[in-house]
């Protein structure tokens, strides 16, 4: 290959690059990136930065010794033989894509934030000021962070769910339910089971009726895969970019990466698409050398983690292949984790500033693992000692 292109300017569009050049790619290498910034980590945009911490997270690459072109604030927009740019059309002999995700946004002629991008954090951070009443909708990951800085600047701050619980769809409203006190705790008013049916100048109006008066909004009600540019590309499309084990796409010499990939997972007997930096940050390993030739698979534990209202969160696996689930420790202290079994074989664990049974249930979930359950919901029991022989 003489030309390999990066469509993607975030962490596992750098990571690609990086991962080619120590595999032995030679040959010209450009990164096409929508935003007009370097890439740069996303975690910080909901937390350091949010807080005023920090305003630079850029990751730390060697663009010179690395060789490769930055065509920064190019957009992708189709694929055909060559990549379609705003700058024109790009021929390649290889193709990363990594254009990650699109958050979702509510329907209505009112400012919503929303919080993806650098320039997103920037925008919010500017509108935490104590006394500023700030309407959340939604009590995921990234609502509960925005909560989390904007109490803490002194906002008043209302969360809107339509859920019955926080983090519901993403671990589920039995465990989520769990964490919905943290909320008051912290001055947090959270309102959920409550659905949004516009933003409008001044707040929100509720379905149903009803409205929640605001000076800001922020929507954090997920995101969608930024494929629309690969419309009538042959590519298979279907909640993000089918690739298989080893982020091959039906297109020779095409791979997908990050966000926007949905991969086959041999572990989990599924089709996943991990929206978090642990994938980013990987994954990219595999794809360099699914297009160098190779046949590595990417089949890693998902993972990730949050910083809400003072607690560490952290999570890894896949929960929704589990038939049961068992609590470690009691959710009412302060310390807890919530354990899932398919069987006897532990698949997923949350936990609440629990890092080491995270670290231990991590590697029994790679690793295939049975479990004893009475154990493991023996929070004095290591995780490790409630794995089975």
């Amino acid at each position: 290959m003489e030309r390999l292109i990066i469509a993607g300017g975030g962490l596992a569009g750098v990571r690609t690059a990086e991962a080619l050049r120590a595999q032995g790619y030679e040959g010209r290498l450009t990164l096409v990136a929508a935003e007009p910034h370097r890439p740069y980590d996303r975690p910080p945009l909901s937390k350091a930065v949010l807080r005023g911490e920090t305003d630079e997270t850029t990751v730390d690459a060697d663009w010179d010794a690395l060789g490769c072109e930055l065509l920064l604030g190019r957009q992708a927009t189709g694929l055909g033989e060559a990549l379609e740019t705003t700058a024109g059309p790009l021929g390649f002999d290889g193709l990363v894509i990594a254009t990650g995700a699109t958050p979702i946004r509510l329907p209505g002629e009112g400012p919503q934030h929303v919080l993806r991008t650098i320039d997103d954090a920037r925008a919010l951070r500017a509108e935490l000021r104590p006394g500023v009443r700030l309407a959340i909708v939604g009590a995921g990951w990234i609502g509960a962070e925005v909560a989390t800085a904007a109490a803490k600047a002194g906002c008043r701050v209302t969360v809107v769910e339509a859920a019955d619980a926080p983090l519901a769809g993403a671990i589920g409203a039995e465990v989520g339910s769990k964490t919905a006190g943290w909320y008051a705790e912290a001055g947090v008013e959270l309102r959920h089971g409550i659905k949004v049916a516009s933003v409008e100048r001044g707040g929100l109006d509720l379905a149903g009726g009803g409205s929640i008066e605001a000076d800001a909004v922020v929507t954090g009600i997920g995101v969608r895969p930024a494929t629309e540019w690969l419309a009538g590309s042959g590519l298979a499309l279907d909640d993000g970019v089918v690739v298989d084990e080893h982020l091959r796409t039906g297109r020779p010499g095409v791979v997908a990466v990050g966000d926007c990939a949905a991969w086959w997972s041999p572990r989990f007997g599924r089709r996943l698409r991990v929206e978090h930096w642990d994938t980013a940050l990987n994954a990219p390993e595999v794809a360099a050398a699914t297009l160098l030739g190779g046949d590595r698979s990417y089949d890693a534990v998902p993972y990730f983690w949050s910083e809400q209202f003072g607690r560490m969160v952290q999570y890894a696996g896949h929960h929704p292949v589990a038939d049961a689930m068992v609590w470690r420790g009691d959710p009412g202290e302060a310390r807890w984790a919530a354990c899932w079994l398919s069987g006897d074989r532990l698949v997923a664990i949350v936990t609440v500033d629990r890092p080491r049974d995270l670290v231990q249930a991590r590697r029994a979930i790679a690793g295939g693992a049975l479990v004893d359950a009475e154990q493991l919901a023996d929070p004095s029991v290591p995780v490790r000692e409630a794995v089975r022989n």
